[in-house]
């Protein structure tokens, strides 16, 4: 089961995540996770301590299983477009507001630019979390990395 979970791991780090950066789902673990289960599952505990063990294993299998898939569906989803909605009118509105503000041009010029680049910060910084794990800024495997090096190192 060692060599199962360190191949895992070692597909995750070196194909899984150079795809899910590309927007694309990975498929090649589906068997890897499958065999797995099978010898997890597999298992006859003789003791009641292997059957406690056993009981565990099979609750974190559970647990690894949900948030793999959860990874996964993140790879393709996004923020729902009537949000991207929201945040354009909410822009939008803002500056129409600071428009009908009576000021000097000085002090109205310095108030919508600092407004604007508040907001382009804002618009940008939800752009690039869109999708969390492709491109450069995006989620790395160095959770992955540090469990290999750490526990799974032959």
């Amino acid at each position: 089961m060692e060599a199962l979970l360190r191949d895992y791991t070692r597909y995750v780090i070196d194909e899984a995540w150079p795809l899910q950066r590309k927007g694309i789902v990975p498929a090649g673990a589906v068997k890897k996770v499958a065999d797995f289960q099978a010898s997890l599952v597999g298992f006859e505990p003789q003791t009641k301590s292997q059957e406690a063990l056993h009981d565990a294993a099979l609750k974190q299998f559970n647990t690894f299983y949900e948030y793999r898939r959860a990874r996964l569906h993140s790879v393709t989803s996004s923020i729902p477009a009537v949000m991207w909605y929201t945040v354009a009118v909410g822009a939008l509105l803002n500056i129409l507001l600071l428009l009908l503000f009576d000021l000097r041009l000085g002090v109205h010029l310095l108030l919508g630019g600092i407004l604007s680049f508040f907001l382009a910060t804002l618009i940008s910084l939800i752009a690039l979390m869109d999708h969390p794990f492709r491109g450069e800024m995006s989620v790395s495997p160095t959770a992955f990395q540090l469990v290999y090096d750490q526990l799974m190192k032959p």
